[in-house]
């Protein structure tokens, strides 16, 4: 996929892009040691969770086909049962910071992204 931007959204672009794939990495790794912790073996526990992240993402990308893409809050409120699993994990994650450590760990990499660029 190409994307054209704007000069000053360049950092942002790394931010997201560039080492959104870590961030990525990270979580898969995560959810791959909760399935273990949980009685999973390794490897199943490895290959589902990178299922999950491919089959959410790609959620995301065809959910309408068209553009804008349908909202992320919008596809975890679809799969989210009243008082069920789903949403007792998020609330978990909400508890220990995953979306803003997210949020904080983009706009550091565009921060450094930038003061590369300006040496």
């Amino acid at each position: 996929m190409a994307v054209q931007v704007q000069e000053y959204q360049l950092d942002a672009l790394t931010g997201v892009s560039g080492s959104g794939p870590a961030y990525m990495f990270l979580a898969l790794e995560a959810m791959a040691d909760g399935g273990v912790a949980a009685g999973l073996p390794r490897a199943l526990s490895l290959r589902i969770a990178a299922q999950t992240m491919k089959g959410a993402a790609e959620m995301v990308l065809q959910e309408n086909g068209a553009e804008p893409l349908t909202h992320p809050a919008i596809l975890k409120d679809k799969v989210a049962s009243p008082a069920g699993t789903t949403i007792e994990g998020v609330t978990t994650l909400e508890k220990h910071g995953f979306r803003s450590s997210l949020i904080e760990a983009v706009k550091a990499a565009a921060a450094r992204s930038h003061a590369l660029g300006s040496d």
